[in-house]
């Protein structure tokens, strides 16, 4: 047995499953004892400089004192209470937020557990629409190298062949997929890019309750950044042919592209949006779905008489509360020029390691930066690379990609770039 300051590593290898990882040939796991800033502190006490947000959601760091104030002064109040028949402040004061911020027109708000749980809700969302004006459709319509959760109709709706996701195929429900944008989101505009997604809609979009896709960057399918005149055209033919558009803004909403929501590069409102990940700052789970009401209403409106979603912690109080700090923080709109120095480092530094003989390709927004190298990296090998470069970078693939916190300085944010450079560089 190996323990490490009372952490039973050996239990862990042989009983816990962590995130896409084999029982039989556990990746390493590293145990971290504190997380403060940008630092995650191992059990022997080295730091790490953060790379990942913990999957790209704390956006402010770690042991942030006005989420952890918030945490502790709703703990003492109440942390959870169900939602059916029961409402409190931290869920309309959210709420109230988040309509506030959100474009223009979505008005109504479902709170929801994680990502997976609101893109399903979203879906159902859809499908209960078309049935309550009764015109019953089965279909979604969405890109290529798109990823909306792990969950059975999030993994539905992601892409079945170029994905993580490729050995259910033949279990889920089949949709609609359509050629995913090639020109990059610097590239200059080529409208044939749209062309394989006109004709999808125009064949089927009398099956098709809606259009759901990751607006400009495509996250866990491949780390794609496209080009904001595609999303634009996805609204305009939405409209033509009355189909609804939902639009994934769990990686990309609370201001990782350098907008607050991913949807404002392209200056257009979905119909129905999923928010997660960063709404409370990386400190809880929970997500929302928010639609206008004349939609909602719709969904009312049918034989149900409801939705048909309520889960067990919706709107739980202490998430909430974390949510609204969380979003005050936000509204100082200090993120609004940290994202930008994060972006402009990106776009002097990335290029350097462009020039290696490993990499493909480079490419970055806001406060993403991607590296494409030609083969995929030995995920053993490069974890502890990094790991003995005082960084926590977790690659897929052939990507190595960084989405650090907001509060990164500009030194910190060299060290994850140099790591990078000087780890492929060997």
């Amino acid at each position: 047995m190996r323990k490490e300051n009372g952490i039973d590593i050996t239990f862990d290898q042989n009983h816990i499953w962590h995130p896409y990882t084999s029982t039989i040939t556990p990746l390493p796991c590293y145990p971290v004892t504190e997380a403060c800033g940008v630092y995650l502190t191992l059990e022997d006490g080295t730091q790490l400089i953060d790379g990942m947000s913990s999957w790209w959601s704390a956006i402010h760091g770690y042991n942030h004192p006005q989420l952890t104030a918030a945490a502790k002064t709703q703990l003492d109040k109440m942390s959870h209470v169900m939602f059916g028949g029961i409402t409190h402040q931290p869920a309309v004061e959210l709420c109230k937020k988040l309509v506030a911020i959100t474009p223009q027109g979505l008005d109504t708000v479902f709170l929801a557990d994680s990502g997976s749980v609101a893109v399903e809700v979203a879906l159902k969302m859809a499908l209960q629409y078309w049935h309550a004006k009764d015109e019953p459709r089965a279909k979604f319509l969405t890109l290529r190298h798109g990823y909306h959760g792990d969950t059975f109709a999030a993994m539905s709706v992601t892409d079945p062949d170029n994905s993580m996701h490729s050995i259910y195929k033949g279990f889920l429900p089949e949709h609609i997929f359509t050629d995913s944008p090639q020109c990059g989101f610097w590239e200059e505009w080529n409208e044939d890019d749209i062309a394989d997604f006109s004709h999808k809609l125009a064949q089927h979009h009398q099956e098709v309750a809606a259009v759901i896709l990751e607006p400009i960057v495509q996250g866990a399918g491949g780390m794609r950044l496209y080009h904001p005149t595609y999303l634009c055209r996805v609204r305009e033919l939405c409209d033509h042919y009355g189909v609804l558009l939902i639009a994934d803004e769990i990686a990309t909403g609370f201001g990782r592209t350098g907008k607050l929501f991913a949807c404002e590069h392209a200056n257009i409102s979905p119909d129905i949006m999923c928010v997660g990940k960063a709404l409370t700052g990386g400190y809880m789970t929970l997500s929302a779905v928010i639609t206008h009401k004349h939609i909602a209403d719709t969904v009312c409106s049918g034989e149900a008489g409801c939705f048909m979603h309520g889960p067990t912690f919706m709107g739980n109080p202490l998430a909430c509360a974390v949510a609204n700090a969380n979003l005050a923080i936000l509204e100082k709109n200090q993120w609004q020029q940290q994202v930008e120095d994060i972006e402009k480092q990106f776009a002097y530094e990335l290029p350097i390691i462009a020039t290696l003989e490993k990499v493909k390709q480079v490419r970055w927004l806001g406060a993403i930066g991607v590296v494409e190298l030609h083969q995929a990296v030995n995920m053993t090998e490069i974890q502890q690379a990094f790991v003995n470069a005082g960084v926590w970078i977790r690659p897929f693939g052939r990507l190595i990609y960084i989405m650090p916190p907001y509060i990164i300085t500009s030194a910190q944010l060299s060290c994850l770039t140099q790591a990078i450079y000087q780890i492929l560089n060997t």
